[in-house]
């Protein structure tokens, strides 16, 4: 880091944000770490939580925005909004992370990339969910580097309503409208939410002007209906239905060129539906959910553009049974069967068995104060693959004798299995590749508003693209295959977070990450540093402001340190909220307010200094 990126950073440090919510830390539980509910304190697992008031302060337009602003992620994108996005955790790519929508798995099974993070709008969300480290044991496949759930708002007792509005630059405009009733025995619960955008060029050579380009627009529709009954005082079922319609203005590969083009323009439409059915059960044993669960995928490109149909559909069916025991234990267990199915030209189906049990300990007065253990196992049986048996120990100690010492281990395996795309492709697939094997732990000391947290994690075996060239270097294609050896990611997070003068909240966060291949070269598109900063102000009646953003270190576009440097800068971001009444608020905000030019991927674009302003109503 030099001496002028240093002073930048340390300047805007000054004026920074990274709201701390004011929902105290007893009061968040997660869902996520263990199947069931578990206070936030009480999870071993190294865990992030962005609640809905971080959220609605923020005005965040993506689920990757709000993402970003934690300690140990990054991301990437192929231009502006709805653009193929992909976000590291601890340098794992999205295609290694498990993503849920209200625990319905948003991963498409028809995609190389994991879940399409780019159509995951801000939209009535409750709390998202980070839990970091090998996940497999819990979850089973796709959750080497861990899972996001995202929790959607639910239903409130009585009838209400409200109403939100955006303008702002490209011609942007962003409705969302919800309406929902609760009663004793009844609820449900209606949102739609409308992004409408022209944007700017996706595709742009480094240091060229957006303005000489056509713009590449983007419209995306989300529904999110829920509906529940309780059928006596221990029985209830509830319902959802996610349904996301998005259309992508990109540009177009030009073959004479051998590069993207971009004056040019076609369409991609991509549609997502989640759908869930759950019935649970409470009584003096036991709490059961019986499930089942649908995701499917539908993505269309022009013929001329590059192909047609990609589709995909996922199937989930399963039992989860919740026993406490003694004063404060509890075991989970339950078992699953899941479908996975790729149409269209490829049109092949794998389908996947599991068991799991996970235990959870709770020891008051031990080594002065309170000590939690987790352990998780998990069998997995694939048609397809080899059986796969993954784990998980937790281990977390809260020292009474030090008030706010706290200290976790955790060590975990997992798996990731080969797409349908990278076996059964025509040109690039591989039908012998087998699933590659990650172990990871972390270490974490916390004393009061500090953390520190040291991962270290091993993938063998990694699946990844291999190029064939001729004897004159010329490329004559390649398939997928599973690199022999080892790849290591690991590295350290900081995190600090406190009050200042009872009106100041400041949060400021380190990752180092060091992510390799087989053969020690450094992995591509993955900062080396990453500091996240922000300073939220209450101290005038109703009124917020706030600065955030964060500053990214050295990054490569290519494996080895090779091609363009994307990183080296600062982007920070302001915000204002004013709240007019209980019932209506206004809010404005500037994202990439020193008009920073940078690209995350070289050769497409990012957004330039940029004006939104809304309001909000609510009954």
């Amino acid at each position: 880091m030099n001496n002028t990126i240093k002073l930048s950073l340390i300047a805007t440090l000054f004026l920074s944000t990274n709201l701390i919510a004011e929902e105290k830390l007893e009061d968040i539980t997660v869902t996520s770490a263990t199947k069931t509910n578990q206070k936030l304190q009480e999870v071993t697992s190294n865990t992030n939580v962005i609640t809905a008031q971080e959220i609605e302060e923020r005005h965040y337009t993506t689920v990757t925005e709000a993402l970003n602003s934690l300690p140990g992620i990054d991301f990437n994108s192929n231009g502006g909004l709805g653009h193929t996005t992909n976000v590291y955790v601890r340098g794992f790519d999205s295609k290694r992370v498990l993503v849920l929508i209200d625990g319905i798995r948003y991963n498409d099974v028809s995609s190389l990339s994991g879940a399409p993070f780019e159509h995951i709008m801000i939209s009535d969300i409750e709390q998202i969910e980070v839990i970091k480290g090998a996940q497999s044991g819990i979850w089973g496949a796709d959750a080497s580097a861990g899972v996001i759930n995202i929790i959607t708002k639910k239903a409130q007792k009585g009838l209400h309503f409200g109403a939100s509005q955006e303008f702002g630059s490209f011609t942007t405009s962003q409705s969302q409208a919800n309406i929902s009733y609760k009663n004793d025995t009844f609820y449900a619960k209606a949102t739609y939410s409308d992004l409408n955008t022209k944007g700017f060029s996706a595709v742009a050579p480094r240091g060229s002007d957006l303005n000489s380009f056509e713009d590449d627009g983007y419209r995306n529709k989300s529904t999110n209906l829920q509906a529940g009954f309780q059928i006596n005082a221990t029985n209830k079922i509830d319902f959802t239905h996610i349904i996301n319609d998005a259309r992508t203005q990109a540009d177009a590969y030009d073959m004479a060129t051998f590069s993207f083009n971009p004056n040019s323009q076609y369409d991609v439409e991509s549609k997502t539906k989640l759908s869930s059915v759950n019935f649970n059960h409470i009584d003096s044993f036991n709490e059961v959910d019986i499930f089942a669960k649908k995701s499917t995928f539908s993505r269309y490109y022009p013929q001329d553009a590059f192909s047609a149909n990609f589709d995909g559909e996922t199937k989930e069916y399963g039992l989860t049974s919740k026993v406490p025991y003694g004063k404060d234990h509890f075991l989970v267990w339950g078992g699953e069967y899941k479908s996975f199915e790729h149409k269209n030209a490829i049109d092949k189906i794998y389908t996947n068995k599991a068991l799991f049990v996970t235990n959870s300990n709770k020891f008051e007065g031990f080594m002065g104060g309170t000590t939690l253990l987790t352990q998780s196992l998990r069998q997995d049986n694939y048609d397809k693959f080899d059986n796969k048996t993954t784990g998980k120990i937790g281990f977390k100690h809260i020292n009474s004798n030090i008030e706010g010492l706290t200290a976790s281990a955790n060590y975990g395996t997992a798996y990731n299995v080969p797409t349908h795309y990278n076996l059964f492709d025509p040109y690039s697939g591989n039908e012998n590749l087998t699933p590659e094997d990650t172990k990871g732990y972390d270490l974490t000391l916390g004393y009061k508003d500090f953390k520190v947290t040291y991962f270290n994690n091993t993938i063998k075996d990694m699946i990844d693209f291999q190029a064939k060239f001729d004897a004159d270097g010329k490329f004559i294609g390649g398939n997928y295959q599973n690199i022999a050896g080892d790849s290591t990611l690991k590295g350290v997070e900081v995190a600090y977070e406190t009050t200042l003068f009872d009106d100041i909240l400041l949060s400021l966060s380190y990752t180092n990450t060091d992510a390799k291949d087989t053969k020690g070269k450094t992995l591509a598109r993955r900062a080396k540093e990453n500091a996240k900063f922000a300073l939220d102000y209450y101290g005038i009646d109703k009124l917020h402001l706030g600065v955030n953003g964060q500053y990214i270190g050295e990054r490569f576009d290519r494996a080895d340190k090779q091609g363009q440097q994307t990183g080296k800068y600062t982007v920070a971001n302001f915000v204002t909220n004013y709240e007019i009444d209980k019932q209506l608020s206004l809010y404005g905000k500037v994202n990439n307010i020193t008009d920073k030019y940078y690209q995350t991927i070289d050769g497409y674009a990012s957004s330039p200094r940029a004006f939104y302003a809304g309001m909000k109503l609510t009954y």
